[in-house]
């Protein structure tokens, strides 16, 4: 089960995730956040990025992208289609816009470039703590419609809704950003694995069944198409399947 955001109480510290390989770099963070009060865990590696994000609850992750054992940016696509739902701030010396848009689309709450400020930084995470705690809980609802991120079901009117895991995702993905519109680029940078990327038109087949499952079970949410840019998920009251 991949991690999820804890509500910490005020006598409760907040515990981050570091992921940088840079050592000096990592100490100056790391030493910066323990000292403003929160517990600091750090990893160098996608590998360790993702044991301590399975096993451990964490209340933000800050992530370098250019890591020894592959892209940072590829690990926050795997955690987010795992319905991870803890806020991530990149940190990386990356700095095109075009990086940043990735960044973000790939699941990214916040981005930062090095060389880091340490007020900034910890702004940053400060803001991402103050997230309301609704958009942070495992369990997102609309209508009649459940989706648990903790257990990884979605579920109508208490119901298990009949899905497979990529129609599962795709609707967490969806929900996340309720009544938001979605890319379709995105959907597909953040449904692909590992050395297996999904197709625009896998994302059309996976829009189709999610859909007829929803429709199945009376779930009175809808999947809304905009043409040629994306979908979004939204009260069926009024909704229209296919926008302009």
């Amino acid at each position: 089960m991949l991690g999820s955001a804890r509500s910490a109480g005020p006598d409760e510290s907040m515990r981050i995730l570091l992921v940088e390989d840079n050592v000096r770099l990592r100490e100056l963070i790391a030493e910066a956040l323990r000292d403003a009060g929160y517990i600091v865990d750090v990893a160098s590696t996608v590998t360790g990025l993702l044991n301590n994000a399975r096993t451990l609850q964490y209340d933000v992750l800050i992530i370098d992208l250019t890591l020894p054992d592959g892209d940072g940016l590829e690990a926050i696509r795997r955690l987010r289609a795992g319905c991870f739902a803890v806020p991530i701030l990149i940190v990386t010396a990356r700095e095109s816009v075009d990086d940043r848009v990735r960044g973000l689309d790939a699941g990214a709450d916040d981005y930062v470039m090095k060389p880091v400020s340490q007020a900034e930084l910890l702004a940053r995470v400060r803001a991402l703590l103050r997230r309301p705690s609704e958009l942070m809980r495992p369990v997102m609802q609309m209508g009649n419609l459940e989706v648990d991120e903790a257990k990884g079901e979605v579920r109508c009117s208490g119901a298990p809704v009949n899905l497979r895991l990529s129609e599962r995702r795709l609707i967490a993905l969806l929900m996340r950003r309720s009544d938001v519109l979605v890319p379709k680029n995105a959907i597909v940078d953040s449904l692909s694995e590992f050395g297996r990327e999904i197709s625009a038109n896998a994302v059309e087949a996976l829009i189709s069944r999610a859909r007829k499952a929803l429709l199945d079970a009376h779930a009175d949410v809808a999947i809304e198409t905009v043409r040629g840019v994306g979908y979004r998920i939204t009260s069926a009251k009024g909704s229209n399947e296919m926008s302009e």
